[in-house]
């Protein structure tokens, strides 16, 4: 990348492994391949996360991106809201919750007036945002909102190049039919179509079956022949994207992950793509903002509480949304040039 785009770089929960994975990439200059970074969250956190690790890097505290200096070391915007000594490390609480929320606001504030092109952030709890009063069901709910987002948004997961997209995501398998109409089922397309072109091309895309042996024609279900195949159709005809399907989902990762066939898998449930991904690799996964105007992206193994303070968790994956982030943003910057 000849031109590394400024990315915002959220510490995350402060009883999570997120600081320790920010500072871990920092003190093996990680980032400097990639994107120029700007730590967002507190100080004493960041500090406090070189310290487990055992080692240091130069940084220094900035009240704007555009005081930063990278040769001097790694500047923090420093929110001055998480004492280590009052963090319960490993749990989640409302006074953590209350800083991924401060983090994220001041992320988005920064994208919106241009002063960095999209962030990557450290594993938030969803419990301790709501703690904190966060009154929808995720950051990416959240994200839209403050975005003002009026087009499909949601959670990829993502592993090396292939992206899932849910149809629905947490609610009763028992539910899931229901659910499944050609509405929600055309929104989980664009979102595949958004979020692939988003890494700079037009995506493989590929819909997933419901039913064994994608129904059989009827017999063993009747969501493929009523829903699946006539949106798919409708959606090629109207836009002429490359999305085919349905695929029966016993052989479709296959497809996808080991002949390389596809971009992105339409799922149309929770587990459907998310066994197949974290099968395997779990540590390359991660979870990227779709839908959003700004390229966000954060690692998907969450908190992982009973890690912290240890500096045993790996930074595969946070390494991996570091990376996409850089990717989209670049992408970003050459669809506007």
């Amino acid at each position: 990348m000849s031109e590394k785009p400024v990315l915002g770089v959220l510490l995350g929960n402060s009883a999570g492994v997120g600081p320790e994975l920010v500072a871990a990439l920092a003190v093996q200059n990680y980032y400097k391949d990639y994107c120029h970074p700007v730590i967002i969250g507190d100080l004493r956190m960041f500090e406090h996360a070189l310290k487990v690790i055992g080692t240091d890097v130069p940084h220094y505290v900035v009240s704007d991106p555009s005081e930063c200096d990278w040769d001097r070391g790694f500047p923090i915007i420093d929110l001055k809201n998480q004492d280590p000594a009052l963090v319960p490390y490993g749990k989640a609480v409302e006074y953590c919750g209350k800083s991924d929320l401060e983090q994220m606001d001041l992320a988005i504030e920064l994208c919106k007036s241009g002063k960095i092109e999209g962030f990557v952030f450290g594993p938030f709890h969803k419990g301790a945002m709501k703690m904190a009063g966060m009154h929808v069901e995720s950051e990416h709910t959240y994200l839209a909102e403050k975005f003002h987002v009026t087009t499909p948004y949601g959670e990829i997961n993502m592993m090396d190049d292939l992206m899932t997209v849910r149809t629905t995501s947490h609610i009763p398998l028992k539910d899931v039919s229901a659910n499944l109409t050609e509405e929600t089922l055309r929104e989980a397309i664009t979102l595949g179509e958004i979020t692939g072109e988003s890494f700079g091309s037009k995506p493989r895309m590929a819909v997933a079956a419901l039913n064994p042996h994608c129904g059989e024609f009827g017999l063993t279900g009747r969501e493929e022949v009523d829903i699946i195949a006539p949106t798919v159709e409708k959606v090629v005809m109207e836009t002429g994207w490359n999305v085919s399907g349905p695929y029966s989902a016993d052989t479709l990762f296959i497809r996808a992950l080991n002949h390389k066939e596809f971009d992105v898998v339409v799922t149309l449930y929770h587990d459907q793509g998310q066994i197949a991904l974290k099968l395997v690799g779990f540590e390359r996964c991660i979870t990227v903002a779709g839908g959003q105007p700004y390229p966000i992206a954060t690692c998907a193994h969450g908190t992982a509480f009973d890690k912290v303070g240890t500096a045993t968790a790996t930074t595969t994956s946070f390494e991996r949304a570091v990376k996409a982030v850089s990717r989209m943003a670049v992408a970003k910057r050459q669809r506007n040039a």
